[in-house]
């Protein structure tokens, strides 16, 4: 045994590893040469790239025990620029100089088994050489584990703490081993990153690795030799690559590069001497960043004296921007913002005092202060508005700016609390809230660099929140929850709750806007503590007594912390029993937004959304308008990771008939980051006031002191609180709310004072009109820097990688505009006066923009730069010179400018990719290479991109003053050509479009050189040059012109303005004689009586071509002539071009003939798409004779059917899209009835009615003037005038009326017309037609709107033909042809493959219920439809509304239309019988006890504007008679002997003459069919109707969430209909109709009935105790004395006590504040039979 223990023993120490660290021995000194080198690039060959080697030899030697020496002998740095591999690195004499200084002593690091510690160095060594070390002693770091060959661990390194693995390679036999070591740097607990100006985005942890757009590793690989004490490294070599693809493209990446390789050269005796100077101890081996932060991604700049670089950069800056050199302008001024950052607070004090008052300087100089955003320049701003140094504008421009780019840190966020404290800041309101808010903005960026947030930075938005609740004011409530919200810190939950009233019964007094505010501050603490904020928002949902818009927004902050399952599934299920719709249908619709979401960092929320919407009903889906929405618009493209979505949330509030709030915001998704872009919210509320007359004394009127001592009688009856009218907004930017504004009645009365020192408005205008007139002249400047994002990783050479983003925007103006207005205003202006000026206006204005952004990847240091850098530039240029004078008197317009002078580029976008390389040293002399070369690369091909010409037509439309386009490539020769090919895809496009006339052309130019030819990748397409512009330059012509002029004229002088073609010049001085002889000569001037002569010709000489055979499959937009058909098929297109009239028998009979041969060769089939759709196809006269079978002689394209109800019948069972259309001015059953549904092969000369409407050529010149002209023209030096001019004519009728429009050309013998003409042909059908070309006969479109009906239901139709379009709208059309299909599928519509006319489109909706439609889109191959499209609004129909029903011809149904969709929207109530509809549209029945007033309906707003009361009479329970209180006026109208009574304030009126008040609200009663009918708009009441049975009130819009009574409250909350005077939700129909029984004296009144509490008198068992139960709600009872003779039964809710109890009904008014216990039945008493009652004398 113990022989084998020992055999064991020896093997296991046979087997054990050598130990592998290395090892540096005492006494030696090891000497390695050392070469690394990086470079950035794209991977492929050939293209440029940048980088930079650094060579040197290493000597490391052990001095004791741990610590060890590196001295850096002989460094070398070499930059690289050209085209790898073929170019070479070049040495930089100047870098290696600095470098070598700072290696000039030895530095010491700690090394123990293979791992470093702390290094140490030099004082005075700059960072960037520490740096360097820790990338040399980076690659000695080893951890060994001498049991294991293979293994994983977390490693230490230049990098962080990142996932390393190890694979060891024993070569035990030779005493050598392999180490090989890689990293995953995406797989780093610490990593060493900086990142600047990224705050606002948002990482996704849980996002997949794939998602990443920056990847990165490294490799390690190590040749040990074993020794007698340990291993000697002999060499290491590492490559680290990291990959940075912008577009998540696999291949569209660009890289960097970095390689190390360390050599053992020699070992030597002696050892390094150590430092003379005390070195300093830099830390571990991760790297430090410092001087790199300095540096913007920027051309580097020397600096030496700041202060004196940036006056001059100032000169230069406005300078430079004054000759419009925007490019360097906005170079200058981001070298302006790096020297800010530099210089001290004197030095900027200094500066300010040199520039302050020259106001180009004062722009420039406080734009660069905010966008450098260091600490000496916040303060300097915060000294500035303290001392009053800049006006109000200044500060409110340069505050968030200020606040923006500031660096958040310890001295800047204690300058920012003085700003808090300024009084300066104080006394601007506007001022104020910017500071809160940017405060609160800088506390977040602080403390997302801490784990935890210091207190004391919070406590200024405590106190004010404190503050602001002691006072009472709403406004600093408001302003310190936004703060909080923007800081957002979890420590300020305790301070939000306070301000809701689930958490805080105090805040239930707060206005519902302050709730919501508070909740809104929740949404950025839930980013830091997720769970506690969807706890706190779960509850205020579920909260039913808080405000609907309160739960709302508590909705969507909740789905913001993205819930699980359980909590979306706990939501679906309390809205099963929500009580509020607004609610449920807002949560609902949010469900399904999310549930469509495609965004990944969503998918878990969309999934349980998915899940949760089929657990509710889609009842929610069918609720109209007046209930809350969420709309939802967004994409995601998985394949480049980038996406973005637009939610707009639409919050209804019960007093409003449209969205009180409304939230829109947009955020956008990019690789694994989320970003809110930006956020707008709009909340108002009581605007109706501001609408209505103000003046009512409505509380002087004995109404208001009825109703207020009848809410005394009503049970628990409060009138609503007051709301003041108030539109409130704020704006998010990148999720930071930046400012917020309250606009009430009191605000907008103290801008008036501070502007004009009056509120009324008419100083405010005269004011503007004064100012105006003095002239407008100057020049302004705004420079700002858009932003800056920074993201720095180390490299394993220790250089840090930077990805960086810059961007600054210039916009620039400059203008001088002179106006006289004669005659002069008087001293009593009044506005009506300018309608009778005249205005002289010379304007020179010159707006100039231009942005400019520098991307950056590679090495950023204040030392050297090497990488590529992308510049963007956009650049918009316009200049507008002009004389007008505006005559409103005479309706004249005349405008002249000049023509173009010369070439002026209005907009233009340019790119370019360079590889670049800088350095301190030699500043001047940067190195900078295209990536593409300019040689001949092998892969690509050498054949030059020729576009093709666009050739003319024979016979085609050319005009010398008709716009020409032209499409050509850069031509210059082939060899030409051929040399801008190589090297990369390189062309150049030209798009003109010629105005001769007017002397000028606009031309799009574009050039393109990238290397998409390498890879077709977006990187690849953005590498190289872009260049896009608009370019609008002169065009020579015979005759130079000398002005452009545009006159408009309206009225009664239009037709005088009319230039004859034919003369040499205007008709000015002929003005006169024209006017007055003005019909007969205007047909002759504007060239119209050849568009008509043309017209009447062409319609003679038609003929009605019959279709013999199947039509062919033609080209949706080909041209009918141009493309070959069989003889039918040309018939077709020529009878649908032409159109058609009734021929002879003979004609006729080729008709029948035609109809029954196509018939018999028709063959119904049907086939399965590949999608498992069904689609069939069905013949003309299959489908004709199931349905319209009397009428089979007829043309197979046409049908007409006789019958109303045989129409309907006989399409029962069709599919939607065979259904036809009957117009509703179809009554003659012998006239052709298009049929545009069903035949696949019938042709466009199946409809007649376009071109019957249409071909009617009437002019209505020869009947009416025109009402405006309008010429514009450019008149030459030799006086000859080109141009255009344009007429319009109009025709108004009570039945119909036409509209036409005539533009001509004034250009020699033009003959270019172009010809529109709209008419309504009846009450039921609007045409139009568009006509151009020569005499307006080249081209045509026509359209056609008629109304009918569609099956069984009211449908209109719009219809669309185009006989003859232009080649380029031919094109468009296909296009747009070719997404249709996919949009329709996308949008959940069905289509079919179906042939119809080739030049004619159909679609048809039919209203099937007031909020669904069925819609039919027919194109020439295509058909698409859909059944129950949900509509936005109700439209008043009903099915089978019959043809003959419609309104009448003298009403036009189009107009009509939009009068019912608006009465349809307002509120009406009716009663009839037990019968009853609320406003809210809930129908039910309740019988009303005789002689007892019910309130029907009353304002019950704080004005208490009026009361409407009802009662049934004893005598008949079909009679009703009603009471109105209105001001001082009692309206009583009942029922008499058969006849209405009217009684006002007690005195007998005649009804047969209409009744007016002549109080300050009007209020007209007057007869109207069998009844009467009162209408009081200034009280709300817009009509009500009395007839004795019947009684109908509509209530005005905005009278919406204030009324109450058995009508409703008009909120659209059904579900809490039944609401009694308390408040308390009545069980059924019954309680709460008598909850509104007026209480009478019974002494007094007819009424004996009251309500009382009752008791359960029998004994109940409760909680299984005896106990005795009181209702929570009176009942209706007899008077004392009277005895019930009926009841009914009603349910009630039971609050009950035990037996022993004290609590009894004595004096009691209401229990509806104790809990509801039990429900039970009881009877409510109805009618009474009284005995002698105990009154009063």
């Amino acid at each position: 045994m113990k022989g084998l223990i020992l055999a064991l023993v020896l093997a296991l120490v046979g087997g054990q590893k050598q130990d592998l660290e290395p090892v540096f021995h005492t006494g030696k000194t090891y000497l390695y040469g050392y070469e690394s080198f990086i470079l950035h690039g794209l991977p492929s060959r050939g293209l440029a790239m940048a980088g930079v080697r650094l060579t040197c030899k290493l000597e490391i030697s052990h001095a004791s025990h741990s610590n060890h020496l590196l001295q850096i002998r002989s460094p070398k740095l070499e930059e690289y620029n050209g085209f790898w591999p073929t170019d070479t690195f070049t040495p930089s004499s100047r870098l290696t100089e600095t470098i070598t200084a700072c290696f000039s002593q030895a530095f010491k690091f700690e090394y123990t088994e293979g791992r470093v510690g702390s290094i140490f160095a030099p004082e005075d060594c700059p960072i960037l050489c520490t740096n360097l070390v820790r990338g040399i002693l980076n690659m000695i770091q080893i951890t060994i584990k001498k049991s294991q060959n293979v293994y994983e661990l977390q490693e230490a390194g230049i990098e962080g703490i990142c996932q390393t693995r190890y694979v060891i390679q024993d070569d035990g036999k030779n005493n050598r081993a392999t180490i090989s070591k890689s990293k995953d740097l995406t797989n780093c607990q610490e990593k060493a990153v900086k990142n600047m100006g990224m705050a606002y985005i948002r990482l996704c942890p849980t996002c997949p690795l794939k998602a990443r757009n920056i990847k990165g590793t490294v490799m390690f690989t190590y040749k040990m030799k074993y020794d007698g004490s340990g291993a000697l490294m002999t060499s290491a070599t590492s490559e680290q690559v990291y990959q940075i693809s912008p577009f998540n493209e696999p291949n569209g990446a660009a890289i960097m590069e970095a390689r190390q390789e360390l050599s053992l050269v020699d070992i030597k005796r002696t050892r390094i001497s150590a430092p003379k100077t005390q070195l300093q101890n830099q830390g571990s081996l991760r790297y430090h960043f410092s001087g790199e932060l300095v540096q913007m991604p920027i051309p580097l700049i020397r600096i030496k004296n700041p202060d004196l670089q940036l006056t001059e950069t100032l000169r230069q800056l406005v300078q430079n921007n004054e000759e419009g050199a925007t490019k360097e302008a906005s170079a200058k001024f981001l070298q302006m913002v790096q020297l800010f950052r530099i210089v001290t607070l004197d030095q900027i004090e200094s500066l300010w005092v040199q520039f302050a008052n020259d106001l180009p300087y004062r722009h420039w100089f406080l734009s660069a202060i905010c966008a450098a955003g260091a600490t000496d320049t916040f303060r300097f701003l915060k000294q500035k508005i303290h001392d009053e140094k800049l006006n109000i504008w200044e500060a409110a421009a340069t505050l968030p700016l200020a606040f923006h780019f500031v660096t958040p840190n310890k001295q800047t966020l204690e300058v920012a609390s003085t700003f808090l404290t300024c009084p300066q800041i104080q006394k601007a309101p506007m001022h104020r809230i910017i500071v809160y808010l940017g405060y609160g903005s800088m506390v977040n960026k602080y403390c997302a660099q801490t784990s935890l947030c210091p207190n004391e930075l919070l406590q200024p938005l405590h106190d004010l929140a404190t503050e602001a609740t002691s006072k009472g004011d709403a406004k600093d409530m408001a302003l310190a929850l936004k703060a909080i919200g923007n800081a957002g810190e979890p420590a300020s939950i305790k301070r939000i709750l306070k301000f809701l009233p689930t958490f805080s019964l105090a805040a239930a007094s707060l206005p519902n806007r302050i709730h919501a505010d508070a909740v809104l501050a929740l949404r950025k603490i839930a980013r830091k503590d997720t769970a506690k904020v969807r706890e706190i928002s779960l509850q205020v949902f579920m909260d039913n007594t808080l405000a609907p818009n309160v739960r709302m927004v508590a909705c969507v902050v909740l789905f913001e912390t993205k819930p699980a399952l359980p909590t979306v599934t706990a939501m679906a299920s309390s809205l099963l029993t929500e009580p509020s719709l607004q609610v449920a249908s807002f949560t609902y619709s949010h469900m399904k937004a999310l549930a469509v979401g495609r965004i990944p960092q969503l998918y878990h929320l969309s999934a349980a959304c998915n899940i949760a919407i089929k657990l509710l009903s889609p009842r929610l889906d069918r609720l109209s308008y007046r209930y809350s929405k969420v709309i939802h618009v967004g994409d995601y493209s998985s394949e480049y990771q980038a996406g973005a979505i637009w939610r707009v949330y639409l919050m209804n509030s019960p007093s409003t008939m449209f969205p009180s709030d409304i939230i829109t915001k947009v955020r956008g998704y990019y690789a694994n980051t989320a970003t809110d872009i930006i956020e707008v919210a709009l909340r108002s509320q009581s605007l109706t006031k501001l609408i209505r007359k103000q003046n009512i004394p409505f509380a002087e009127y004995d109404t208001y002191k009825t109703l207020k001592e009848l809410g005394k009688t009503l049970l628990g009856w409060k009138e609503l609180p007051p709301e003041d009218p108030l539109v409130s907004a704020y704006v998010k930017v990148w999720g930071q709310e930046i400012a917020f504004v309250d606009v009430d009645k009191d605000a907008i009365q103290q801008t008036m004072m501070s502007l004009t020192g009056s509120s009324n408005w008419q100083p405010v205008v005269k004011k503007v009109v004064e100012e105006v007139q003095r002239g407008i002249s100057g020049r302004w400047t705004l420079p700002a820097m858009v932003g800056e994002l920074r993201h720095i990783v180390p490299t394993v050479v220790g250089m840090p990688l930077e990805l960086s983003l810059c961007g600054a925007t210039l916009a620039r103006a400059a203008a001088d505009v002179n106006i006289q207005i004669s005659p002069p205003l008087s001293d009593n202006f009044r506005p009506s006066q300018l309608l009778e000026t005249n205005m002289d206006i010379r304007a020179d204005i010159k707006p100039k923009a231009y942005f400019h952004m520098i991307a950056m990847m590679g090495i950023n240091t204040q030392y050297f730069q090497s990488g590529l850098e992308f510049h963007a530039e956009f650049s918009a240029n316009t200049t507008m010179k002009f004389d007008a004078r505006i005559n409103m008197k005479e309706k004249n317009l005349k405008i002249e400018t000049p023509p173009c002078r010369q070439e002026v580029e209005l907009a233009a976008v340019r790119s370019e990719v360079y590889a670049i390389s800088r350095n301190m040293a030699e500043v001047d002399s940067e190195k900078k290479s295209q990536l593409l070369p300019e040689g001949e690369v092998p892969s690509i091909s050498d054949q030059p991109l020729q576009p093709s010409e666009r050739s003319s037509r024979p016979g085609s439309w050319k005009q010398s003053n008709i716009p020409s386009v032209i499409s050509k490539g850069y031509q210059q020769g082939s060899e030409e050509a051929h040399n801008h090919s190589v090297g990369g895809r390189f062309y150049v496009h030209i798009f003109c479009r010629k105005f001769e006339s007017l002397g000028c052309s606009a031309c799009l130019n574009l050039k393109s050189r990238n290397s998409a030819f390498l890879r077709n990748t977006y990187v690849h397409k953005l590498v190289g040059q872009l260049e896009a512009r608009i370019v609008l330059k002169p065009v020579h012509t015979d005759a130079d012109i000398d002005k452009i002029q545009l006159e408009i004229q309206a009225g009664s002088k239009a037709a005088s303005k009319i230039t004859d073609v034919a003369s040499s010049g205007p008709k000015e001085e002929d003005e006169t004689s024209l006017y007055e002889d003005i019909q007969a000569k205007l047909k002759k001037i504007l060239g119209i009586e050849n568009v008509f002569k043309v017209t009447n010709k062409t319609r003679h000489r038609k003929k009605r071509i019959h279709r013999k055979d199947k039509s062919a499959v033609t080209d949706l937009w080909a041209e009918p002539r141009a493309t070959p058909l069989s003889s039918s098929s040309s018939s077709s297109t020529a009878s649908s071009a032409d159109g058609k009239e009734r021929g002879n028998e003979h004609k006729k009979d080729e008709i029948r003939q035609s109809g029954k041969k196509h018939g018999s060769s028709s063959k119904s089939s049907s086939s399965r798409s590949g999608s498992g759709r069904r689609s069939s196809s069905s013949s003309v006269s299959s489908a004709s004779s199931k349905i319209c079978s009397s009428n089979r002689e007829d043309h197979p394209g046409d049908r007409h059917c006789s019958g109303d109800s045989e129409y309907s019948n006989q399409q029962a069972n069709l599919p939607v899209y065979q259904f036809w259309f009957k117009p509703a001015d179809e009554q003659d059953p012998g006239r052709e009835v298009l049929n545009s549904s069903i035949s696949s092969s019938s042709s466009s000369a199946s409809d007649e009615g376009i071109s019957r409407a249409t071909s009617q050529p009437k002019f209505l010149g020869d009947t009416k003037p025109p009402i405006l002209a309008a010429v514009l023209r450019a008149i030459h030096r030799n006086k000859q005038l080109t141009g255009l001019q344009l007429v319009l004519y109009t025709d108004t009728q009570p039945t119909r009326s036409r509209i036409q429009m005539f533009v001509s050309s004034i250009t020699g013998s033009s003959r270019w017309k172009l010809c529109a003409d709209a008419s309504v042909i009846n009450s039921h059908k609007v045409s139009g037609s568009l006509k151009w070309g020569e005499d307006c006969q080249d081209y045509q479109i026509a359209a056609e709107i008629a109304t009918g009906q569609f099956a069984a239901y009211p449908a209109m139709q719009m219809k669309l033909e185009w006989p003859k379009v232009p080649s380029i709208v031919r094109t468009t059309a296909r296009w747009f042809y070719s997404f249709l299909p996919g949009a329709a599928y996308v949008l959940g519509y069905s289509q079919r493959q179906q042939h119809g006319p080739s030049h004619q489109a159909t679609l048809v909706m039919a209203l099937t219920s007031p909020r669904t439609c069925d819609v039919v889109l027919k194109l020439p191959e295509l058909t698409i439809y859909d059944r129950a499209m949900k509509l936005p609004l109700p439209f008043p129909s009903s099915p089978g509304t019959p043809i003959s029903t419609l309104p009448s011809p003298d009403r036009n149904v189009f107009s009509q239309a939009t009068l019912s969709i608006i009465e349809n929207l307002k509120a009406h109530c009716s009663v009839f019988q037990n019968t009853i509809t609320t406003f809210n549209g809930v129908e039910f029945n309740y019988s009303m006890p005789a002689n007892c007033y019910h309130v029907l309906v009353q304002d019950c707003s704080p004005e208490l504007k009026f009361l409407v009361m009802m009662k049934r009479l004893e005598e008949s329970a079909d009679l009703t008679a009603i009471n109105v209180r209105l001001a001082s006026h009692e309206v009583d109208m009942c029922v008499s002997n058969g006849l209405i009574q009217l009684k006002i304030n007690g005195v007998q009126v005649p009804t047969d003459v209409p009744y007016t008040s002549n109080s300050d609200a009007s209020m007209l009663i007057s007869s109207e069919k069998e009844g009467l009918s009162l209408k009081a708009p200034d009280y709300g009441i817009d009509k009500l109707y009395y007839d004795g049975h019947r009684l109908e009130i509509q209530v005005a819009f905005w009278m919406a969430g204030k009324t109450c009574g058995i009508c409703g409250k008009y909120d659209a909350e059904k579900e809490r209909e039944y609401q009694m005077p308390s408040g308390y939700l009545a069980k059924d129909a019954v309680s709460f109709g008598q909850s509104w029984i007026i209480s009478e004296d019974p002494c007094a009144g007819a009424c004996k009935l009251q309500r009382k509490f009752v008791k359960i008198e029998k004994a109940v068992a409760f909680e299984k105790k005896a106990a005795k139960c009181f209702s929570m709600e009176p009942v209706l009872r007899c008077v004392e004395g009277c005895s019930a003779t009926r009841t009914v039964p009603v349910s009630v809710g039971f609050h009950c006590v035990p037996v022993d109890s004290s609590l009894n009904l004595e004096g009691q008014t209401r229990l509806d504040q104790k809990s509801e216990d039990v429900v039970s039945m009881v009877s409510a008493h109805t009618a009474c039979s009284c005995q002698q009652q105990p009154c009063r004398a």
